[in-house]
C-alpha cells in the first residue's frame, strides 16, 4: 500500500467523515473531511509536480499546521521526497540539514521561512521557496495540473520521507523512510494496539518527527486526528474536552504537566481511554496518579526513526499490573510487535553478529519491512548499521522469561568506571524514586583515575530543593559503590529533542565542563 492511498481509499469509503481538525488564534477552528483532505492532497501534489522532477527533495519547514499533514501525503504522491526540518534548531542548523538533501523546493510556514531565508543562498539546489500562506492565496492562479503524471503507482520501495536522526550520538543522518517501511510501521501499531471504531486521536508532537506515523495510523482506520500547534497543557485539555478525544500521545513529562496543572479539574477529560507515551519510562507514581485521576489506560511504544515508528509495545494490562504489584514492568519496553523480528547479539568474528546466551544482555537488532532502506548518501553509516540484513539499533537489551524486552542502555551511554560497566538507565531508575527528583539524566564524564566517573544531572520537583549530599547519601545502599554518582548537578530543565528524549550528548558535554 502506498502512503497517499491511506487518504484516497478513506475518501472513497467515508468521504464525509472528519479526517483532521485544527484550531489556532488566527483562523479559528478548521475541519477536513476525508474527501476534502484528499482534494487538498491532490492539489498540492499537482502543484509540486509542476515544479519538480521525480525523485527531487522537497523541504518542509514548519511548525504543526494542517498543511504539513497534507504534505505528508502530497509530496510522495508527486513522486518527490519530503524532508522535514526540525524547527527547534537554530537557522544555521536547519540550513545544514536542508542542504544535506539538496532540495529543489522549500515549503513551510511564513514564520519559519522568514527564519531561514537569509541563509538559503547556501543551498544552491533550491529553485523556489514558498510559504503555505502564499500557496493558499495564489491557489486560484497557480497551475492546477501537473506537468507530469503523479506517482499514483509508485513502487513501495521508493523513499517517501527523509527524517534526520535525533543526533543523540554524532551528526544527524537522514533516514530514508519508504512507502513500505512507513506502512509496515503503521501496521505494527495497528495490530499491536488497534483503534476503536469511534476513536478520536490528539497529536501534540511535532510533525517533523517520526511520531507523525501515528497520524497515518489513525487515518488508515478512517478516524479523525485533532492536531494542536504544540503541546501546552490548557489548549490540550480544552481540545480533549471539546472533541471528546479518546487517545493521545504524550511524553512522560507532558503527562506530569497535565496531572500537576491547577486548571485540570476545570476540564472534562472523561472521554480519555488511552494515553500512549514513549522516549522514556514513566515514573511509577505518575502512572498510579494517571490511572487514578484520568481513569484511562496507558501504553508504551519502543521504536526509533530507523524503524519507521514503534516495533515493541507495553500494553495497558502490563501497566495496570505494574501499578498494582509488578513495578519492574515499567522498565520494560514491551513485547515485540507482530511485523518484525528481534535478536540480542554481540560482535562476532569478521564483522558478524552472534546471539547472546538466553537471559544475557546484547545489542538489539531488528529485521522487517518497517526498517529503513538506508541513510541518505551515507554508505559507510548504512553499511555499519546493517549486518546480514539486521539493523543494529545501538540499544542494549535483554528479554525476561515472559518475553518482555528491557532496554538496558544505549551503547554510547554505557559508563566504564574503574573497569566496570555502569548502565546509566539503571542508575536513573533508582534516582527517579527519590521523592524530590522530577527528572534525572546520568552520564559519564572523563576522570583521570577511573576513566569515567558517574554524574547525575537532576531537576527538582516543584516546591522542593535538592541537596547533593542528601541525594548521594540516599543512594548509598540502593546502588553498588561503582554505580553511585560522584556528583549531583541541579538544573532547571534537561535538554530534550522533539520527541521528549533527553539529549545525553548535550548533558554529558555540559557536565564535563562544569567545575568540580
Amino acid at each position: 500500500m502506498l502512503l497517499h492511498e491511506v487518504i484516497e481509499f478513506a475518501a472513497h469509503r467515508t468521504p464525509d467523515a472528519i479526517a483532521l481538525t485544527f484550531s489556532d488564534s488566527v483562523s479559528g477552528e478548521r475541519h477536513w473531511t476525508f474527501a476534502s483532505l484528499w482534494r487538498d492532497v491532490v492539489a498540492m501534489a499537482e502543484w509540486i509536480a509542476a515544479r519538480t522532477e521525480v525523485g527531487d527533495r522537497v523541504a518542509i519547514v514548519s511548525d504543526n499546521r494542517p498543511e504539513v499533514v497534507i504534505a505528508l501525503y502530497a509530496v510522495p504522491l508527486a513522486g518527490t521526497v519530503a524532508m522535514f526540518a526540525n524547527t527547534r534548531l537554530v537557522p544555521s542548523e536547519m540550513i545544514d540539514l536542508i542542504g544535506d538533501v539538496r532540495p529543489t523546493l522549500v515549503l513551510g510556514s511564513a514564520e519559519q521561512i522568514e527564519r531561514i531565508e537569509p541563509l538559503l543562498d547556501e543551498v544552491p539546489s533550491v529553485r523556489e521557496v514558498r510559504s503555505f500562506e502564499w500557496l493558499a492565496g495564489a491557489a486560484p492562479a497557480a497551475p492546477t495540473a501537473a506537468s507530469r503524471p503523479l506517482a499514483t503507482d509508485a513502487a513501495d520501495a521508493d523513499t517517501a520521507w527523509i527524517i534526520h536522526t535525533s543526533g543523540t550520538t554524532g551528526r544527524p543522518k537522514g533516514a530514508l523512510l519508504t512507502h513500505r517501511s512507513l506502512m509496515a510501521g503503521v501496521m505494527s501499531s495497528a495490530l499491536a494496539r488497534p483503534l476503536a471504531a469511534d476513536e478520536v486521536y490528539l497529536f501534540p508532537f511535532p510533525l517533523f518527527h517520526v511520531a507523525a506515523y501515528n497520524v497515518v495510523h489513525v487515518h488508515l482506520r478512517g478516524r479523525p486526528v485533532v492536531l494542536v500547534a504544540k503541546f501546552e497543557s490548557v489548549p490540550v485539555m480544552a481540545a480533549i474536552e471539546t472533541h471528546r478525544v479518546t487517545s493521545l500521545s504524550l511524553a512522560p513529562t507532558m503527562i506530569s504537566m497535565l496531572l500537576d496543572h491547577p486548571d485540570r479539574n476545570n476540564h472534562d477529560l472523561t472521554s480519555l481511554r488511552n494515553i500512549y507515551y514513549g522516549a522514556s519510562a514513566i515514573p511509577l507514581d505518575v502512572l498510579r496518579r494517571g490511572l487514578s485521576e484520568f481513569g484511562c489506560g496507558f501504553g508504551q511504544g519502543y521504536g526509533m526513526t530507523e524503524l519507521s515508528g514503534n516495533a515493541a509495545f507495553l500494553d495497558a494490562d502490563a501497566h495496570r499490573l505494574a501499578a498494582d504489584s509488578a513495578p519492574h514492568l515499567l522498565s520494560a519496553a514491551g513485547r515485540v510487535g507482530p511485523v518484525g523480528a528481534f535478536r540480542l547479539v554481540d560482535d562476532g568474528p569478521d564483522g558478524s553478529i552472534v546471539d547472546v546466551a538466553a537471559g544475557d544482555a546484547g545489542e538489539i537488532v531488528v529485521r522487517g519491512d518497517q526498517v529503513i532502506s538506508a541513510y541518505w548518501e551515507r554508505p559507510e553509516a548504512t553499511a555499519e548499521a546493517f549486518v546480514d540484513g539486521w539493523f543494529r539499533t545501538g540499544d542494549i537489551g535483554r528479554f525476561d522469561a515472559e518475553g518482555y524486552l528491557y532496554v538496558v542502555d544505549r551503547r554510547k551511554d554505557i559508563i566504564v568506571s574503574g573497569g566496570e560497566n555502569v548502565a546509566s538507565l539503571e542508575v536513573e531508575d533508582v534516582l527517579s524514586a527519590h521523592p524530590d527528583i522530577a527528572q534525572v539524566a546520568v552520564v559519564g564524564v572523563p576522570d583521570e583515575r577511573w576513566g569515567e566517573r558517574v554524574v547525575a544531572v537532576a531537576v527538582a520537583r516543584p516546591g522542593t530543593t535538592l541537596s547533593e549530599d542528601e541525594v548521594l547519601s540516599w543512594a548509598t545502599g540502593r546502588l553498588a559503590g561503582f554505580k553511585r554518582p560522584r556528583r549531583l548537578l541541579v538544573v532547571d530543565e534537561l535538554p530534550v529533542n522533539a520527541s521528549g528524549k533527553v539529549l545525553k550528548r548535550a548533558v554529558r558535554a555540559w557536565a564535563a565542563s562544569t567545575p568540580t
